[in-house]
């Protein structure tokens, strides 16, 4: 009998996304510490999304090759630690971009691989993998909220080390986490291509671009929005915290949500009120109580969206093409599609202001909506397991 290594994937799932909680809130005031213009801090941020168009899908590939998804992850994890080092010594722009390219190229490998062996070992129980995943909502909790308070007492460069701590976690669990037989498939040799050449399968990609071209201005510029109108750094972790907090109570209950409403009403909602809740960061920022609805709104717009998301595609790519599947999910919107939020949130920042950058946002999120209204049927998704 299969036993799931509840908490060797959780642990990973911890770390991996307790990196992203120190580094995509502070590192861009860290950044903007070595006098880094907006458009500078802009394209080195949005080098961790421009590796996602790529190299995902090529680790992928390495994986297939060697049939040895958890030893990428290995190697993803050492060569991520060797590398971010680097910014121990580099302080020109021209060294920073090259160090954050690699560092986004070896660290960019290893969810989609993860997120496949995941579902290998959960079988026929996939609604559990928001149970697994919650865990990384709760270590991007836990280094947000810690690094925020750490770095209202100590120097920015601190941060640094924080991060190296995360790495390191990530290193361990990546050593734990076992391998899983990948699931046979009665479509398994249907090729990638025309898989991808389906229409709810292009309509669905691209409007998770919108999707997370909409969080490109969030992820680069929030804390900066935050502080430039006096919040503190305690408090910008604790608003960061609690829009994760949203997403790991969605997490939590999605299965029984999944099966309520089913996954086209939820990928609605939750592009509904994406289009909302960046209309509020950007022209509320004055008042807290509508910062914090807005972050509460978290919890549909990634939490809901991503489960709903990856257990379509989960679905639409069955068998060996399960990895390539999760790559291209991962290369399309964490990739192509942070990669032109965060550049154009860059330009529209220095030029026109926060408010009307993050009015882009919102109109990212309302054509994802309608990609989703015009070209993913009810009947496309009722077959998707819960």
């Amino acid at each position: 009998m299969h036993t799931l290594p509840y908490w060797r994937l959780s642990g990973y799932y911890f770390f991996y996304f307790a990196f992203i909680g120190a580094f995509s809130p502070y590192f861009g005031l860290y950044l903007q510490s070595l006098s880094f213009s907006a458009w500078d801090i802009g394209l080195l941020m949005s080098q961790m999304q421009l590796m996602r168009l790529c190299a995902p899908y090529l680790w992928g590939v390495l994986a297939d090759r060697l049939a040895q998804r958890v030893s990428v992850v290995r190697l993803a994890a050492v060569l991520s630690l060797i590398v971010f080092s680097a910014f121990f010594l580099v302080k020109s722009f021209p060294a920073m971009l090259v160090a954050m390219a690699l560092l986004a190229f070896f660290w960019s490998a290893a969810l989609p691989l993860v997120e496949t062996v995941t579902f290998d070992h959960l079988r026929d129980q996939p609604g559990r993998y928001s149970r697994i995943r919650l865990w990384g909502s709760v270590g991007f909790i836990v280094a947000v909220m810690g690094t925020g308070a750490l770095l209202d007492g100590l120097p920015l460069p601190s941060l640094l080390w924080v991060i190296v701590g995360t790495l390191t976690g990530i290193l361990i669990y990546a050593l734990a986490v076992p391998e899983a037989p990948a699931h046979a498939s009665a479509d398994e040799h249907l090729p990638v291509g025309d898989i991808v050449r389906q229409t709810r399968v292009r309509a669905l990609f691209a409007a998770c671009f919108m999707m997370s071209a909409a969080h490109g201005a969030l992820y680069v510029f929030y804390s900066i929005h935050l502080a430039d109108h006096q919040y503190n750094k305690f408090l910008v972790g604790c608003l960061w915290s609690l829009g994760v907090l949203a997403e790991i109570i969605v997490f939590f209950f999605m299965s029984d949500l999944l099966r309520q409403f089913g996954l086209r009403a939820i990928l609605l909602l939750s592009f509904a009120a994406a289009t909302v809740r960046f209309l509020m960061i950007g022209w509320g920022v004055d008042w807290l109580l509508v910062i914090v609805l807005a972050q509460l709104l978290h919890g549909l717009t990634f939490g809901a969206y991503h489960a709903a998301a990856i257990a379509a595609i989960n679905r639409w790519f069955p068998g060996r093409c399960q990895a390539r599947g999760q790559a291209l999910y991962s290369s399309v919107s964490f990739g192509a599609g942070g990669l032109v939020g965060g550049l154009l949130s860059g330009w529209t920042w220095e030029r026109l202001g926060a408010a009307p950058t993050y009015a882009l946002s919102s109109a990212f999120a309302l054509v994802g909506l309608l990609f989703v209204a015009q070209w993913v049927r009810r009947s496309d998704l009722d077959d998707v397991p819960d």
